[in-house]
């Protein structure tokens, strides 16, 4: 049985939103590989591989322990605040050009979140979008702004739940 949670919750987030299609033709040398490791690797369930070939977390189930983090190969699993829905879902640090061409919801590194977040929690490092949850406010501008879609809202409200 799960560990009961405390607000705010902690839970993994994949930043792979499986845009390349990697189980099929792994273009995107950052996204998720579809290994298993994750899913073998957790012990309460929490993680399976969606219909894209990219792991998900069910954070119902998750308790944050970082097992899955740990063994990603590709570094695309790690822990944040629940109490923040908004995610980045992309790992890809490929130029504008250069991410389009291997994935189809890639981050470009455009710049249109971190000019949209009045919090400055927002920053493009490396051509990709992440956020400072310690700074975040939750209100979803840069999920709505983004052109490519890369950031979402979890609970689907602000943007659909990829």
């Amino acid at each position: 049985m799960a560990a009961k949670k405390k607000f705010p919750y902690r839970a993994a987030v994949v930043a792979c939103n499986g845009g390349c299609r990697a189980k099929d033709d792994p273009k995107c040398a950052y996204g998720c590989i579809c290994c298993g490791k994750c899913v073998e690797s957790c012990k309460f369930g929490a993680i399976f591989i969606n219909e894209l070939g990219v792991a998900e977390v069910d954070e119902e189930k998750c308790i944050a322990c970082g097992k899955c983090a740990r063994v990603c190969p590709q570094k695309v699993i790690h822990i944040h605040e629940c109490a923040n829905y908004i995610v980045v879902k992309c790992s890809n640090k490929e130029k504008g050009k250069a991410a389009r061409e291997v994935c189809s919801v890639s981050c470009i590194g455009c710049g249109i979140c971190e000019k949209t977040c009045t919090a400055e929690a927002v920053k493009v490092i490396e051509n990709c979008a992440v956020i400072d949850e310690t700074a975040c406010l939750s209100c979803g501008m840069c999920a709505v702004k983004c052109p490519r879609h890369v950031i979402i809202d979890q609970r689907g409200i602000l943007t659909e739940r990829y």
